[in-house]
């Protein structure tokens, strides 16, 4: 078989599979690596937290710069992604325990209202989630791996980025405390 007498839907399906595999590689690849890594160059602690614009699973506006003077915890994740999930009842706890010093902004990245509402409903979880179904403040927060999480200080800087899955050995609750 040559590739002049291929079918339309023989490519199609060449390429999909070819994305999938690519796909499938480059999650393998981010969900491995240490969290403590730092991608990016614009990523780095210390340095302003990038401003977005969004809105929240319920249709309200959502902004970083209406949490200025706050400690902000931002975590990237999408249903999908197996690390994201075991990491949820972690910060689902941390959230609940410091929703009186921290805000939380669960982003959740490419997936539509109705998937993640019926995660949520699934899981129970009750914290605000963003959504970001375009992957544009994923974006301009260099994420290219799932979970990510970041802590933001009141003056809106990043103070701590996480890449990879959390887990309660990590002293999460302490650079919470500390700022």
């Amino acid at each position: 078989m040559s590739f002049k007498s291929l079918t339309l839907r023989q490519w199609l399906t060449a390429l999909i599979a070819t994305i999938a595999v690519i796909v499938t590689i480059g999650v393998i690849f981010y969900q491995s690596a240490d969290p403590g890594q730092k991608r990016g160059t614009n990523m780095e602690e210390g340095r302003p937290a990038p401003e977005f614009n969004a809105t929240d699973l319920t249709g309200n506006p959502v902004s970083l710069n209406q949490y200025k003077g706050q400690v902000v915890l931002l975590n990237f994740w999408a249903s999908w992604c197996t690390p994201c999930v075991r990491e949820m009842p972690l910060l689902n706890d941390i959230s609940q325990r410091y929703a009186k010093d921290v805000q939380s902004l669960f982003i959740n990245v490419g997936e539509s209202k109705g998937t993640i509402r019926e995660f949520m409903e699934h899981h129970q979880f009750d914290f605000d989630v963003v959504v970001d179904a375009t992957g544009k403040i994923s974006g301009k927060y260099n994420v290219m791996g799932l979970p990510a999480t970041m802590i933001i200080d009141r003056e809106g800087n990043l103070n701590r980025i996480l890449w990879g899955e959390l887990s309660e050995d990590m002293p999460i609750e302490q650079w919470l405390e500390a700022l």
